[in-house]
């Protein structure tokens, strides 16, 4: 080839494929699958869970009794899922230091409540029975949910 000569190319140019403009076609669920759903929807077998929310002003004395509560769950082989740390509420408090004239004198308080979250998937009345005869120690407060 000589010095500045151009060389064509031998491909083909296709035409633009045509597009539709309709959207396309939701994919149909078969009769088995839809009947299961319906089985499952009328028999509730949705797993129960057993929610146990624990709260205390100290995240010592929390641990320990969550440990109590997870222990007692494991020894009758109960599916847990916990202890899950919440976020701890802060209640913060301002307070005059002076009864009259230092107003810019001021104390600050606060309280702490620490949160734990325990999750007990189908629990049995052994697990139920069990959880009701703990003795905790002071200052820590459970609310129990059945979900």
């Amino acid at each position: 080839m000589a010095v500045g000569t151009i060389k064509k190319s031998k491909t083909k140019r296709l035409a633009p494929k045509p597009t539709l403009s309709r959207t396309p076609a939701k994919k149909k669920l078969s009769e088995k699958t839809v009947t299961r759903k319906k089985k499952k929807e009328a028999t509730g077998e949705r797993p129960q869970k057993l929610r146990i929310r624990v709260m205390a002003y100290e995240h010592k004395i929390l641990d320990a009794s969550v440990k109590q509560i997870v222990d007692t769950a494991i020894r009758y082989d109960a599916k847990i899922l916990g202890p899950i740390p919440l976020p701890t509420e802060i209640k913060k408090y301002t307070v005059n230091r002076s009864s009259f004239i230092y107003k810019d004198a001021r104390e600050q308080f606060e309280m702490r409540v620490h949160k734990r979250l325990i999750d007990i998937i189908n629990p049995n009345t052994q697990v139920i029975e069990a959880l009701t005869n703990l003795t905790l120690p002071s200052g820590v407060s459970i609310d129990v949910k059945m979900l």
